[in-house]
């Protein structure tokens, strides 16, 4: 078997006493899409800062494309391509000249850099808008020609920190779609994302991090096998008791979209109960569904934590 692409073992970090990190152990084979999965503040870019060797760990081990991010980072960031959440790209040259610019940092000489220039504003759907300047790109153009950037040195393991982080839907499932082929073509990718539907979409596995340690792993269904078959969504007659009523059911919470109360649910007498509770403390029902399990409810059962409502 080949070695994972990327390695973290017992990797931690504090900032001013403060456990950030506090033994991550993390293993992404060559080939697949691992999604990091945490609320704000629970290590998910911190993680990312320090395998690409831009932060150095207080402990532990991790090696990326077969390297220590400790004793070599040369090689380390040789081996890597990273988007992080803050775009690198001038917004005063065009798409072109951005690409060329960092494909001559990459030491490609003249020639070298127009034509990888050239190729990756096709692959990632630029070409029309090549000699118009980043400025005027709209947020999911601006998105692609930050992660062609990254791409400029055809690195075999990629980072993903928080790309889609305020992209409208349709740029978001574009993005998606180039980040499909790059997998397809044999890119390793981490991806740090607080859309779980991304995870779903992307991920072979996905690992949730909380409370600077990695507390679950799985593929995306395994997780979601664990919460239960279905998940119960009620909405109360007056949506000002939902908190109450969230506090009656263990497991329960609030959709921070809908506002609708989510229960995952153990057995058909489980819904039931839930009803009777509800009843029994004053809460008419306006209406009932049921879905099944997603990594939301994943995310809350692992995390313990509700969504603001």
């Amino acid at each position: 078997m080949s070695p994972p692409a990327i390695e973290a073992r017992g990797v931690r970090k504090s900032y001013r006493d403060r456990p950030v990190l506090d033994g991550l152990d993390l293993t992404v084979p060559a080939g697949t899409v691992l999604a990091l999965l945490g609320a704000n503040g629970a290590g998910k870019t911190t993680t990312v800062r320090i395998l690409t060797t831009l932060l150095s760990p207080d402990g532990g081990t991790a090696r990326v494309g077969g390297h220590d991010v400790r004793t070599e980072p040369a090689a380390v960031r040789r081996a890597i391509g990273l988007t992080s959440q803050q775009a690198s790209v001038d917004e005063l040259l065009t798409g072109r000249e951005n690409l060329e610019l960092f494909a001559g940092l990459n030491h490609l000489g003249w020639r070298a850099s127009r034509r990888r220039a050239s190729e990756l504003l096709e692959q990632f759907r630029l070409t029309e808008a090549a000699e118009r300047r980043v400025g005027d790109y709209s947020g999911g153009m601006r998105r692609r020609l930050d992660l062609a950037v990254s791409m400029v040195a055809a690195p075999r393991i990629l980072f993903l920190d928080e790309p889609t982080t305020g992209l409208d839907p349709r740029s978001r499932v574009d993005l998606w779609d180039v980040v499909r082929d790059l997998v397809r073509a044999g890119t390793t990718i981490l991806l740090t994302t607080q859309y779980l539907e991304e995870a779903d979409q992307l991920a072979d596995r996905v690992a949730v991090i909380d409370g600077g340690r990695i507390v679950e792993e799985d593929t995306p269904d395994g997780l979601k096998r664990r919460v239960g078959t279905e998940r119960l969504r009620l909405a109360l007659a007056q949506p000002g008791h939902a908190p109450a009523a969230v506090a009656l059911q263990p497991g329960a919470h609030l959709d921070p979209e809908t506002g609708e109360i989510v229960v995952p649910l153990r057995d058909p007498d489980h819904l039931r109960q839930v009803l009777d509770d509800l009843h029994r403390a004053g809460f008419p029902v306006a209406s009932v569904s049921l879905s099944a399990p997603t990594l939301d409810d994943v995310f809350f059962r692992l995390t313990e934590k509700e969504p603001a409502a």
